[in-house]
């Protein structure tokens, strides 16, 4: 039983309904500190479920379920790191970005240590969200355009015609209210699709819990904790979701992206103050926590409800983990309920998109256009130009995301890792500033561009010499980080 009437107008009825809610939340903006920060006047439980919603795509929506599917809970052993990062980020990074008034992430960069590297760090930024975001336009288009080739009006239409479709839909939402309504239009939209995605979640749980046999026992699926050592040194680092690897890898990739990357940073500098920044970035991993419980809750009973069929059991109705869940709600789902699920998982999908693009437009306005502009241009102007940069930072991620239409499914996981090797050179060029005080310009930049040239070794060396990678993805941002210490603090201050 596929899409029906009903489940599509409850899907076009939310998607309308976000637009109307974002555009109207955002108030009036006068100027760019309106429009990208909200006049920092945000509750601080409105920007923690906002960061929560941002971090949570469509992948993570039907990835999750999956994982749980096909191993075990160790994959939660992430989530004590998120935790342990995010009270880092409140104790030492955001006094010293509400201290200094700054409006982007990196403008703390330029005060530790100059222009150019806030340029730089700018730069890196905006490239990465192009690729990683662009990958999830694509993923949150997929679900439309496979509702669109069950109705038949498409029946005529090429693949690529569908699809095409679907992202410019999905983009063009997502834009409209994060052109009119700036960041608190995009925060209040957050807090509205983080509760029917949860909601949507939370109802599959519930009716999975009266349609999973009794017979299928997870026994060691609900293994959380794996403190296994390799008997090689290669093979520690090496080794899925242990409990060091997920400790530390949860704790330097949150530390990258919820400290330093601008998506994130954005939301908490919306704030009133200081204080309800920290607590929104605490009470986020919180919530991601109890999430990814429930996502993988969802996939447990997946695997009960499948009867424990492997994913590459000729016999399986599905052939990749991703697949699991969305194949449960388009043929196991009641009429309705289908639709309100899939309209959480576009859910996930904007969330993430229109914050980007807002984040993007905030970053070239403040980091690069205002310090390279020579002219003194007035409040509305400016608001005016930063809008033409949000639809250019739309029609950019639309681009990105027709380029994976015909591109195989490997080089999309090679794009989503984009945000890992790039975010242990970014969060080590932050902490140079925080915590080494004798370290120049000069030394960060180097250190910056050694991060991220060595994870760009480090990942791509299994396509290129086609051995196993020397270490797990969960270690990237940490290895990038310790690269870029080191390298940055080769060029310290004669006077120390």
């Amino acid at each position: 039983m596929g899409f029906t009437t009903i489940d599509v107008v409850i899907v076009l009825a939310f998607l309308t309904m976000v637009a109307v809610i974002g555009s109207l939340s955002g108030g009036k903006q006068r100027s760019t500190k309106d429009y990208f920060l909200g006049g920092t006047g945000v509750p601080w439980w409105a920007a923690a479920f906002s960061i929560v919603a941002a971090e949570t795509s469509s992948l993570t929506f039907i990835s999750l379920p999956g994982v749980a599917y096909i191993g075990n809970l160790n994959f939660l052993q992430l989530t004590l790191g998120y935790l342990t990062a995010r009270i880092l980020i409140a104790l030492f990074f955001l006094p010293a970005y509400k201290k200094g008034k700054l409006t982007t992430a990196y403008a703390f960069l330029e005060q530790r240590f100059g222009h150019r590297l806030r340029r730089y760090s700018s730069v890196v930024f905006i490239f990465t969200r192009i690729a990683a975001d662009g990958v999830r336009l694509f993923a949150t288009a997929i679900p439309l355009a496979l509702i669109f080739k069950t109705t038949a009006f498409f029946q005529t239409w090429s693949n690529t015609e569908i699809y095409v479709t679907s992202i410019l839909m999905i983009a063009a939402i997502s834009l409209v209210y994060t052109y009119t309504g700036g960041v608190k239009g995009v925060i209040w939209a957050d807090v509205t699709q983080m509760s029917i995605y949860i909601g949507g979640a939370l109802i599959a749980l519930y009716l999975l819990l009266g349609q999973t046999p009794s017979s299928v026992v997870l026994g060691d699926k609900l293994e959380i904790f794996n403190f296994d050592f390799s008997d090689s040194f290669l093979g520690f680092f090496r080794e899925p979701y242990t409990f060091w690897g997920a400790f530390v890898g949860g704790t330097f990739l949150s530390l990258a992206s919820h400290g330093t990357d601008q998506l994130i940073v954005q939301k908490l500098l919306s704030t009133r103050s200081l204080r309800d920044s920290q607590k929104a970035i605490v009470a986020s991993a919180i919530m991601v926590m109890l999430q990814f419980i429930l996502f993988m809750a969802v996939g447990m009973l997946l695997y009960k409800f499948f009867k424990a069929i492997p994913v590459n059991d000729p016999s399986a109705p599905f052939h990749r983990p991703d697949e699991i869940f969305p194949y449960y709600i388009i043929h196991s789902l009641p009429i309705g309920i289908k639709g309100i699920i899939v309209a959480g998982l576009f859910a996930a999908g904007m969330s993430t998109l229109a914050g980007s693009m807002s984040s993007m437009s905030s970053s070239v306005m403040f980091d690069l256009y205002r310090p390279l502009s020579k002219k003194q241009i007035s409040a509305e102007k400016e608001l005016r130009i930063s809008r033409v940069i949000t639809i250019a930072a739309g029609l950019i991620l639309i681009f990105v995301a027709f380029f994976f239409i015909s591109i195989s499914h490997s080089v999309v996981e090679i794009a989503l890792a984009i945000a890992s090797i790039t975010y242990g050179g970014l969060l080590g060029v932050f902490l140079l500033g925080l915590f080494f005080r004798q370290v120049t310009e000069k030394g960060a930049l180097i250190g910056f561009s050694a991060g991220i040239v060595a994870m760009l070794s480090v990942s791509l060396q299994p396509i290129i010499m086609g051995r196993p990678p020397y270490m797990h993805w969960t270690w990237f941002v940490f290895l990038g980080t310790l690269v870029t210490l080191l390298v940055g603090n080769l060029f310290r201050k004669r006077s120390e």
